[in-house]
């Protein structure tokens, strides 16, 4: 997912998506174990995405992404 595509996401969606992505990053590590994970590079990508969601939420916390919101 994009950046431009988490900026337009609210809140909840953020939560929803970063749960979602976690228990993906599960289902990889368990492929990996079993040796059945066809593209290991997904684990890299699927970190990523997890820690670009984090930040938005904590931005959501201090108030900065609630400021840039109203300033759109």
């Amino acid at each position: 997912m994009k950046i431009s595509e988490l900026n337009e996401l609210q809140k909840p969606e953020l939560e929803t998506k970063l749960h979602d992505n976690l228990d993906a990053l599960q289902n990889l590590r368990f492929q990996k174990a079993l040796q059945e994970l066809s593209n290991p590079q997904q684990i890299r990508y699927l970190h990523r995405e997890i820690a670009q969601i984090k930040t938005v939420l904590h931005e959501f916390e201090l108030g900065i992404r609630n400021d840039l919101a109203e300033g759109k």
